[in-house]
């Protein structure tokens, strides 16, 4: 044992190895190859607005609302096991609240709108919290069924929330929905009024690019700290044994159906997000397509990972854009309306067959590919402990 010790002892000198008792410190951190990737990436994404026309960054913004409601449902479809159809209905909940909230009364094709003529900033944080309590009210449910019984319930949700948005002319609009108030924030309007930033001409995407980039940071960090602390530990244990989890102390109730709230709190994130850049909101949108593609995000991106979520979102919804604007392109892809295979429908095989193969070949999902990659270790010497 001595003559192992005097071994290792000269290289532990030399080798950058972790301290004694694992304390790592803030320089330690620094030399990590994956905070160099962090510090790129940043600036990359804070630099692209300069660079990027207004297609691109359209585009961006809306991935960047999708990995906010694709988190919130991994956190719990993922992380909590509960299977939920119902998440477009939140996404609508927040959208067209902001709207009433943040709106004026008018009249537009047809219909007397009301609203309520709310700050901005104001009416978005309370159109998240209006989609908070609409999951509130639907938790008692959630708490008690799990499973596809969840799922089809949830699934009512979606038939409930059409009727309203179609039918509610004076909140909604109708059938051509309602226009967006532009968010206004410490007296800077997010809207198309053109601020010449470096030479470089800013509009409502370039503004709202950092936005959505400090929404979705926000948004990732604290699903982070929620399922790497004990509340992650307590769903993962209802996802993984619910009975072993009671018999533990964990309030299975009272977990689900505080998931399925702060859940709905990200769609409404979200909805308030989507709203802002298409600048109109449409009631077709919010159907039973958009809350397949959400478990879509997740199941392709990783279950109960927030990078799965991200990577997901961007995945799923980046790629009927692309195809679509690289239609003339490429092979088998005609333009909508001509007859061939819109990039709508080809982007849906794809990512339904992306799904399959995550399922057969990649269980853990896309985010898993960035895990997997090859750790440097010293070789062990013969007198050392394994």
């Amino acid at each position: 044992m001595s003559d192992t010790t005097v071994e290792a002892a000269p290289e532990a000198t030399t080798a950058s190895a972790p301290k004694p008792g694992g304390a790592e410190t803030f320089t330690d951190r620094l030399r990590r190859p994956r905070t160099y990737a962090v510090l790129i990436a940043s600036v990359l994404l804070l630099a692209l607005p300069f660079y990027l026309d207004r297609f691109w960054l359209q585009a961006g913004l809306f991935a960047m609302a999708a990995a906010i409601g694709a988190i919130g449902l991994n956190m719990l479809t993922g992380a909590t096991g509960q299977l939920s159809m119902g998440h477009a209905f939140f996404l609508a909940v927040g959208a067209y609240g902001y709207c009433i909230l943040a709106g004026e009364s008018s009249t537009e094709n047809g219909h007397t709108l009301t609203g309520l003529g709310l700050p901005t900033w104001l009416a978005a944080i309370l159109a998240v919290l209006l989609a908070g309590a609409a999951g509130g009210l639907f938790s008692p449910i959630a708490g008690r069924l799990r499973g596809a019984y969840l799922g089809i319930a949830t699934l009512a949700l979606i038939f409930i929330g059409q009727h309203v948005l179609f039918n509610a002319g004076s909140l909604t609009g109708g059938y051509n929905g309602r226009a967006v108030p532009p968010l206004s924030l410490f007296g800077f309007t997010f809207d198309d009024t053109e601020v010449v930033v470096a030479a470089v001409p800013f509009g409502s995407s370039e503004k709202l690019w950092y936005v959505g980039l400090a929404a979705l940071l926000l948004s990732a960090l604290f699903a982070r700290g929620v399922l790497r602390g004990r509340p992650g530990r307590a769903m993962n244990a209802i996802r993984d044994h619910r009975i072993a989890a009671g018999v533990m102390g964990v309030p299975v109730a009272r977990y689900r159906a505080g998931v399925f709230v702060l859940s709905s709190m990200y769609a409404g994130l979200a909805g308030v997000l989507l709203a802002l850049v298409f600048q109109r909101t449409v009631p077709e949108y919010f159907g039973m397509i958009l809350s397949l593609e959400y478990l879509a995000m997740i199941v392709i991106g990783g279950l109960g990972s927030v990078a799965g979520a991200v990577v997901g979102a961007f995945f799923v919804s980046l790629l009927p854009q692309v195809l679509n604007h690289y239609s003339d392109s490429l092979p088998l892809v005609s333009a909508p309306g001509t007859g061939g295979l819109a990039p709508g429908e080809a982007s849906r095989y794809l990512y339904g067959a992306a799904v399959v193969a995550v399922v057969l070949f990649l269980p853990g999902g896309l985010a898993r590919l960035g895990i997997a990659l090859p750790r440097v270790t010293r070789p062990k010497k013969s007198g050392e402990k394994k």
